[in-house]
């Protein structure tokens, strides 16, 4: 396992869910954690969490990763340290709603287009130069089995997805010869804020997705997030597909 001691990791969307479990695994390891998020005050109560638990060196933005002005302005106004980092996790994602294409929210789809994809997008042209200039680095988007299958309903969540899965493979083409990193972790069933957010807050819907089923937490996909981003710097894991053994396809889930 290499070591990621001192290492600088940003994670997007790191205030909840997989985000913030990356964060705490990361943080176990002894990086220094970067932490975006459009929820300030979470971050910085995960921020005080971390370096009290681990000791690390934190620094918590908050910005909304579909505005690029936004995204410009506080990164470029970052102090030194944490002008260059070793690992990006673009993790900020959601889904809106789960209507027939042709009866969706508009709202909805500019939502789930801004965030999973240009969100990802503006991350990786801020970022990924200095790895190249540095020679070295790792981007780790988070995408879903939702990029693998399309599912009744799922039909521009499923597209966001899809497209972080041919980005992440022309991000790897493109970086071939460098020593620059690119990997895909895509999970299934997580039970996180997820399903409360694609449903508008309805918490008892958001439960019923997880009921009489055992899904994946937000910790297993982090342990997967990890065992990529320390393998050798020869080793890269260029697509993980990881489902709760309960799951054997994006609609198929055995309950109880």
């Amino acid at each position: 396992m290499t070591s990621l001691h001192n290492q600088v990791v940003v994670i997007t969307g790191a205030s909840s869910g997989i985000g913030r479990a990356c964060a705490q695994a990361f943080a176990a390891l002894g990086t220094k954690l970067l932490l975006l998020a459009r929820r300030q005050e979470r971050l910085n109560t995960l921020a005080r969490e971390l370096t009290a638990e681990f000791g690390v060196e934190t620094y918590g933005v908050g910005v909304d990763v579909r505005d690029r002005t936004q995204i410009e302005a506080q990164l470029n106004a970052l102090p030194a340290p944490w002008q260059q980092v070793d690992i990006l996790v673009n993790n900020a994602g959601l889904s809106r709603g789960l209507d027939k294409l042709y009866e969706g929210n508009i709202q909805d789809w500019e939502e789930m287009i801004d965030t999973n994809i240009k969100g990802l997008l503006y991350l990786t042209r801020f970022w990924v130069p200095r790895m190249v200039a540095r020679g070295q680095g790792h981007v780790i988007n988070i995408g879903s089995v939702a990029g693998h299958q399309t599912y009744p309903k799922g039909n521009v969540y499923c597209g966001t997805k899809a497209a972080v899965r041919a980005i992440s493979e022309g991000l790897k083409q493109d970086l071939l010869g460098t020593s620059v990193r690119v990997s895909s972790v895509d999970p299934g069933l997580v039970e996180t804020e997820f399903s409360e957010v694609r449903f508008h807050g309805d918490q008892a819907r958001a439960q019923a997705v997880y009921a009489d089923t055992i899904p994946l937490t937000a910790a297993d996909v982090a342990e997967v997030v990890l065992f990529c981003a320390t393998r050798p710097p020869h080793v890269n894991l260029s697509e993980v597909l990881v489902l709760p053994t309960a799951q054997a396809g994006a609609m198929l889930v055995h309950r109880q």
